[in-house]
Formats: C-alpha cells, sequence, structure tokens
C-alpha cells in the first residue's frame, strides 16, 4: 500500500506542474501568438484570442483545485495510514497554494473576464475602456507572477515527494562494542 500511496502522490503532483508549465509556457501564449493572429484575422484577433484565452485559464484553475484537492488528500491519506506526521511546512504551502487556487477560479477569473469584455466593449466609453485595460493589466502580470512562483513551489514539492528522507535506524546499545 506505501508502494500504491507514493506513485499517487507522486503521479499527483507530476500532473499539477506539467499542466502548469503547459498552461504558462505553451497553451496561455499560444492564444495571442502570430499563428492565432492570423486565423482570427486583424479584425477578430485581440477580443477573441483574450476570449480564448479566458477560457484556458478557467479549466487551468479547475485543475489545480483537484491537483491542490487530491495532494491534501493525499497527506491525509499518508498521515492516516502511515503514521506519518506530516511536516508543517509542506502542508503549509500546499494549503497556500489550494488558497490560491480557489482564489483564482472563483474571484481572480470571473474579474479578469470582466474585465476583458469592458476592455472591449463599444458600449462603454474610451476612459472606462482605457482604465479597464490597465486593471486587466495588473490583475494579469500579479497572475503571471504567482503562477511562476506557484510552478517553483510544485517543483520543490515534487523533489521532496521523489526523493523521501532517509528512515532513521535505531540500534541498542547492545551493538555498540568498547
Amino acid at each position: 500500500m506505501t508502494g500504491f500511496l507514493r506513485f499517487f502522490g507522486l503521479l499527483n503532483i507530476a500532473v499539477w506542474l506539467g499542466g502548469s508549465v503547459f498552461f504558462t509556457f505553451g497553451a496561455g501564449t499560444a492564444a495571442f501568438s502570430p499563428d492565432m493572429k492570423t486565423l482570427l484575422g486583424n479584425n477578430n484577433y485581440p477580443y477573441f484570442s483574450g476570449a480564448i484565452a479566458q477560457i484556458f485559464v478557467n479549466r487551468y484553475f479547475h485543475l489545480q483545485l483537484i491537483c491542490a484537492s487530491i495532494a491534501l488528500l493525499h497527506l491525509i491519506i499518508e498521515r492516516l495510514y502511515l503514521g506519518k506526521t506530516v511536516p508543517q511546512t509542506w502542508l503549509g504551502l500546499l494549503l497556500v497554494l489550494f488558497f490560491l487556487s480557489l482564489l483564482g477560479a472563483y474571484w481572480l477569473q470571473p474579474k479578469m473576464k470582466l474585465l476583458h469584455a469592458n476592455k472591449y466593449s463599444p458600449s462603454q466609453p474610451p476612459a472606462a475602456r482605457q482604465a479597464a485595460d490597465q486593471s486587466f493589466r495588473a490583475w494579469h502580470a500579479a497572475s503571471q507572477i504567482s503562477n511562476l512562483l506557484m510552478i517553483g513551489v510544485l517543483g520543490a514539492y515534487f523533489w521532496h515527494l521523489a526523493n523521501p528522507a532517509d528512515p532513521t535506524r535505531f540500534l541498542t546499545t547492545g551493538k555498540f562494542r568498547g
């Protein structure tokens, strides 16, 4: 059972880390690539590429929530089944990642979706569109910075799971000869 738990934990963190790296450096940038601009045309490019990116971001945040929940569940199962103490550092970092994922999925992503719609809305006055654009850029930058930090923490957690601490060896005093 311990081998299965270890495999399950490594598989989850590998999917989480791989998905984060793929989204950040692959799928997330594809929506704003020259290929997308050619596909959508100059008239549709900025609005629809951003709308497509919003759909990707929504799915990405839900992937993060699922993987964070599984990682926390994995820690609880390890604690209950193996009797291992949960390192407070890793528990704290996983809880921070979970709450960042919750904030991203249910607060940041809807806010950025609304700002994106206001940025390109012809019914908005130019000043409101410019304010929405500046606000969107600031939130997007904060989102990208937190995403890069999450990738770093996930990499460290993956390393932690892949390289467990050596088991303590208990020796009786009778083993020592003087």
